[in-house]
């Protein structure tokens, strides 16, 4: 295990925040690329062998302190039985769930065991991890996997999932949250240390859209496993964020629009001290090597001069994931750095 990452779990002190980017094992990584010239997206998923040694290697080329499993938001859907392919790149699901065909959807008895591999990629995953590395799973929030169920992407404006959500939510809720209970439970199971509830589009929500989607789905989710998860959302705000306090998450997850510290002390306020996950702008890494040196310069002195900022709570990334094609040489610069100014 991570000593920083444990200790970032567990409010002791810590001279260097643990480092982990969303995203870090993926397409701009030579290492997963030639992986993937061998074998499809799916099967690197599956395949436990396979899924540990995508997650192994951006912790040998990079030294990020957290491995995270190597797996896909919408294995839960394929599960319930809707389909799933990557066969032309962005995932096709097999229907698009509407009122007429939600009954469709299996039992969680019957599609539990279909996830059953996610346990068996951490346990080898563990098994090949430095012994000095900490080892995180992820599941999709409700809310995400509902607009994927409906909307078949998260990439537009969400019309379908919003129209749809007064009418079947409630229904796909009984189903996907336990499903995400026992999901989650599979992958503590299996090593990891901390799960990650990644809700990529609830920040799409209005604030009381927010109130009656994400905090009430999450609310059964928190009650069996606040003391192994943590929470993010894109675009969300410091409100929405806020809004989840009385939950007791391990951690939050933000992205570059919110400033960690103001975070940090309206959290500090209510008596709360969760870790905060983040939040250097991703497309950044894409700058020239001068601009792009000076910028995370900038990032750091601004964050560490902030008194609001507590370093012992901070796991230090970015806003989202690692793009593709991002330059190797950028992810290991920042990581060097960050070790650097916190030493």
């Amino acid at each position: 295990m991570n000593k920083a990452f444990q200790t970032v779990l567990t409010d002791r002190n810590l001279e260097t925040p643990p480092i982990w980017f969303m995203r870090q094992a993926g397409r701009y990584h030579k290492h997963y690329q030639n992986l993937r010239q061998q074998h499809g997206f799916m099967q690197l998923c599956k395949n436990p062998d396979l899924a540990s040694q995508v997650a192994l290697g951006p912790i040998l080329d990079f030294d990020f302190d957290l491995a995270i499993l190597f797996s896909d938001l919408l294995f839960p859907l394929e599960a319930l039985g809707m389909g799933l392919n990557y066969d032309k790149g962005p995932p096709e699901l097999g229907f698009l769930l509407n009122a007429n065909n939600i009954q469709k959807l299996k039992s969680v008895e019957m599609a539990l065991p279909d996830l059953l591999f996610q346990k068996e990629a951490m346990k080898l995953t563990r098994d090949i991890l430095p012994k000095n590395k900490s080892l995180i799973g992820f599941v999709g929030g409700p809310w995400t996997l509902f607009t994927y169920a409906t909307e078949g992407s998260h990439s537009g404006n969400l019309n379908s999932a919003k129209a749809l959500a007064p009418i079947i939510y409630d229904s796909f809720l009984k189903l996907i949250i336990p499903l995400l209970i026992e999901n989650i439970q599979l992958q503590l199971d299996g090593g990891a240390e901390a799960v990650m509830i990644l809700d990529t589009a609830a920040g799409e929500l209005s604030h009381l859209d927010f109130e009656n989607y994400i905090k009430t789905s999450l609310a059964p989710i928190a009650k069996v496993h606040s003391n192994k998860t943590g929470y993010y959302s894109k675009h969300t705000t410091i409100e929405q964020i806020l809004t989840l306090a009385d939950f007791d998450f391990r951690g939050f997850g933000v992205d570059h629009r919110i400033w960690i510290p103001e975070l940090q002390d309206r959290f500090s306020k209510l008596n709360k001290k969760p870790f905060i996950q983040g939040n250097f702008d991703q497309n950044l890494l894409f700058l020239d090597d001068d601009n792009f040196k000076k910028s995370v310069e900038s990032y750091f002195k601004k964050l560490t001069s902030d008194i609001r900022f507590d370093k012992t709570k901070l796991v230090c990334g970015l806003g989202h994931g690692v793009l593709p094609k991002t330059p190797e040489k950028n992810v290991k610069f920042f990581v060097d750095y960050a070790r650097e100014v916190f030493k």
